[in-house]
């Protein structure tokens, strides 16, 4: 930097140092010309003189350029500055905000998880459930499809009824009649009636065919079956455990399903009737549970009966004892009353003596009358007491 007076040079600047060298040239040029004329030298003096007043004028100019462009770039540097602290307080306040957010999606998305989870374990349980029932379903198809299997299952089903109604001595299971035949369950009903027989065959096959049945023709045909099955076990019943003098004039049908009962007496009203005259009373599991408590009655009722010349001679008994108690309870009271007679009279002569004690204590002689009212005369004492 040169300093000129009252104006500085720096010719670090372009400008400066594009005028510095122009004046240099000039000032060379207007040497080298005076030096060749000798003349005109004060005039160019004076437009040198004028060239360093532009330099000057431009020198200020550059400088308060430069405070301008100071100024300006303070001015964007501040508000820069501002911009970043706002662009960095917003992307913090949106990344807290986000971050909040994925906190909340994410406690939210464990929470849904875990619910799912238990669902699901849920489900596993419930499937696992169907899965065995599905198989227990299947097992009891399999048995139901097998005559033997499906009598065995209706034998069991009939002895848990059975045992839940009647006393253990009221009924035999699996019991040979005088025909050779094996009844499922004899119930030792009194005469009249007498032993009654419940069979637990039932036939499914035909009612598997009503129920498969899906044209009118094999509904119809499913229907002849079903008729022919039943009057066939309703007969067969009938010839082999209804005998005269052994058993009861009718025998009980159990039919192990309550929808094959009621698809009989809804459908095949006119095969019932025909087991009522065949005296083949058909039953399901309620019904012959209500069954079964009517013989429970009639059976009670019998040995009430048989019982009854017993209860009379205790009631004999009885009231002999009755008696000889009443006899005895008056002759208690007779001693009682003599015993409160006694008492009295006691009191009554307790009394006397006492009032003699004290007239004595107080030297009162009185007339004192004995308890059958005679006088007594009083005695005089030796003396005073002393």
């Amino acid at each position: 930097m040169i300093q000129i007076g009252d104006m500085h040079l720096d010719f670090s600047d372009p400008i400066i140092a594009g005028l510095a060298l122009v004046a240099a040239l000039l000032l060379v040029l207007i040497v080298v010309v005076a030096r060749q004329r000798g003349r005109g030298i004060d005039p160019m003096l004076g437009q040198i003189s004028a060239l360093s007043d532009n330099i000057r004028a431009l020198s200020d100019g550059q400088h308060q350029l430069n405070g301008g462009l100071k100024t300006v770039a303070e001015a964007q540097v501040e508000a820069q500055a501002r911009m970043i602290q706002k662009v960095e307080a917003r992307l913090a306040e949106v990344q807290r905000g986000m971050t909040d957010t994925l906190h909340g999606s994410a406690v939210k998305t464990t929470r849904s998880l875990t619910e799912l989870q238990e669902r699901l374990a849920t489900i596993d349980k419930a499937q696992t459930n169907i899965e065995k029932l599905s198989g227990d379903v299947l097992s009891l198809q399999d048995i139901l499809s097998n005559k033997q299997t499906r009598g065995a299952f209706g034998e069991i089903q009939l002895n848990d009824i059975v045992s839940k109604a009647l006393p253990p001595d009221a009924y035999t299971l699996q019991a040979t009649l005088s025909n050779g035949k094996r009844a499922d369950c004899l119930v030792h009903l009194p005469n009249p009636p007498g032993p009654i027989v419940i069979d637990a065959k039932f036939p499914l096959e035909a009612y598997e065919a009503i129920r498969g049945a899906e044209t009118p023709q094999h509904k119809a045909e499913a229907a002849r079956l079903m008729r022919a099955a039943v009057r066939l076990h309703i007969k067969a019943i009938a010839e082999r455990y209804i005998i005269e003098g052994e058993t009861a004039d009718g025998a009980l049908m159990f039919l192990p399903s309550e929808a094959v009962y009621a698809e009989l007496h809804a459908n095949f009203a006119d095969v019932v009737r025909e087991g009522f005259s065949a005296r083949v009373w058909i039953v399901s599991p309620t019904t012959c549970m209500a069954t079964l408590n009517t013989m429970r009655a009639v059976l009670k009722d019998a040995r009430m009966r048989e019982q009854a010349g017993a209860i009379r001679r205790e009631l004999g008994l009885l009231y002999k004892d009755v008696e000889r108690l009443e006899g005895r309870v008056g002759n208690l009271d007779k001693h009682f009353g003599q015993a409160a007679k006694d008492i009295e009279e006691i009191k009554i002569s307790a009394t006397k003596a006492g009032n003699r004690a004290r007239r004595l204590d107080d030297f009162d002689f009185a007339e004192i009358t004995d308890e059958g009212g005679t006088p007594e005369m009083p005695q005089l004492s030796a003396g005073p007491r002393g």
